[in-house]
């Protein structure tokens, strides 16, 4: 684990990366690396998220900015500039049952390669997948999802990289810890080591990669 500078950890998303990044509805999204998405003019990002947030407010930013390819996330209800986008083509989406795509993401940070689900069946989730019949029950295969960078947002972290979460904050974010190859993590409190106890760790160190200070 390093501590980085923010402009630092970024800088090492290069254009046409995916990425997976935390939170619900902006809730647990670690603003300043977004922010600094931006700043940075990244173009053509795969995102994996929960939802695209709200004009902005968290992802709501990235597609504000154009800096988005496509998004694999559960929701854009609450972002009409996803909407407008989608819509225009200009923005691919694909839309994800929500506990599917925590268990796609979950399945990428456990090294399976897919998920058995009856969530789709019949509807318009089944197209283009294989339905796959276990005693007597039809399932969809859905693929794992993994990314080359995860942007995490943790309450705290110690010196070894230790994280732990706030209330709802740790929705996506341990999942996505555990699925990104580079783990870049927005703390808002370093602490010295042994102050997260060792029963009260979420994602451990050897996970994580750069940490920024963004109490």
């Amino acid at each position: 684990m390093r501590i980085s500078s923010l402009a630092e950890a970024v800088s090492l998303i290069p254009d046409g990366a995916s990425v997976m990044i935390g939170g619900f509805m902006g809730v647990g999204t670690p603003e300043p690396l977004v922010d600094e998405l931006v700043r940075q003019g990244r173009q053509d990002l795969t995102v994996i998220a929960n939802d695209t947030a709200a004009p902005g407010r968290g992802i709501g930013k990235l597609v504000a900015a154009g800096a988005l390819r496509r998004a694999v996330v559960s929701h854009i209800g609450l972002n009409p500039e996803t909407q407008a986008r989608m819509i225009a083509r200009t923005l691919e989406v694909e839309l994800v049952p929500q506990g599917t795509l925590a268990e796609r993401i979950r399945a990428g940070g456990c090294g399976l390669g897919g998920i058995l689900t009856p969530t789709g069946i019949g509807t318009l989730v089944e197209e283009g997948k294989r339905r796959i019949t276990v005693d007597g029950r039809d399932y969809l295969l859905e693929p794992a999802l993994r990314a080359e960078f995860g942007l995490i947002q943790a309450f705290l972290c110690d010196y070894l990289g230790n994280l732990t979460y706030a209330l709802t904050g740790r929705n996506f974010n341990p999942l996505m810890a555990m699925a990104a190859e580079t783990v870049i993590v927005c703390a808002e409190h370093i602490v010295p080591t042994g102050v997260i106890a060792p029963d009260h760790v979420v994602t451990p160190a050897p996970l994580v990669d750069h940490v920024i200070a963004c109490g």
